[in-house]
């Protein structure tokens, strides 16, 4: 299908490097030609084993990536899009310092590359609700084009009435939920929630992209839920990511 808003969440340990055994042949088990549309490593560098088959966007994860080689593949990168600052709430970053770094180091990816931007993807907590609205206060005369946020939680009607409240601050911005996943340990739970929040997603014209959380061999921590898992410790594919390359509309 043409225009499918999947987001493959690729781990960069899924890439071969030093010290680091990946597993690169299981992007050519991806169809790109479904509803799998892009690829985001949470890094600056695309990871070789993508072959050009999709778009990929860089991130800016953290302010450390505005200088220096990150900063440098950010600058000679082809994507279309660049994603800025991943929780940053949580790292330290003051909506100060980010709108400072939008105004000098951002925009002017979009006033001369012609980049599209996507703002910082906070947590939907109330500290990150907070930061993110301070933000969008400071950059207001020059926006974002793309709203970014993050979404865990159990109950998918929880994740709309989220997405929507967040969407309705900030009308003529299309949003990219740059991670989402269902924390529940219970299998069938987590199949629902993601199904059902899947089509949704798909079905709602301002919804640009999303990225289920998150192809990687092992848990990230203790919060994100093993049975939310989109790929075995050997880099197979477990079912749910089957279902999100394949299906469309998928199916419980």
């Amino acid at each position: 299908m043409a225009g499918g808003k999947r987001m493959l969440l690729w781990d960069w340990t899924n890439t071969d490097g030093p010290g680091n055994a990946g597993v690169p042949w299981a992007m050519d088990k991806v169809d790109f030609k479904g509803p799998m549309k892009s690829v985001v490593n949470w890094n600056t560098w695309v990871p070789p084993e993508l072959k050009g088959r999709a778009p990929y966007y860089p991130m800016v994860r953290t302010e450390a990536q505005l200088s220096g080689d990150d900063w440098a593949n950010i600058e000679k990168s082809k994507a279309p899009i660049v994603l800025f600052l991943n929780e940053p709430e949580r790292a330290g970053t003051t909506p100060q310092r980010a709108a400072e770094a939008w105004r000098n180091k951002m925009l002017p990816l979009r006033q001369h590359k012609g980049k599209k931007l996507v703002s910082p993807s906070c947590a939907s907590d109330e500290k990150g609700k907070k930061w993110i609205e301070e933000f969008m206060h400071l950059v207001a005369d020059h926006p974002p084009d793309y709203l970014g946020l993050h979404y865990y939680g159990e109950d998918h009607q929880d994740a709309i009435k989220y997405i929507e409240s967040e969407h309705r601050k900030h009308p003529k911005l299309h949003v990219m939920i740059t991670e989402v996943a269902s924390i529940s340990r219970n299998h069938d739970h987590v199949v629902s929630y993601t199904v059902k929040l899947a089509n949704w997603m798909d079905e709602t014209p301002w919804v640009f992209e999303y990225g289920f959380f998150g192809c990687m061999r092992k848990v990230a921590d203790d919060f994100v839920s093993p049975q939310a898992q989109l790929m075995k410790p050997d880099g197979h594919f477990t079912k749910l990511m089957e279902k999100l390359i394949h299906e469309h509309p998928m199916k419980i």
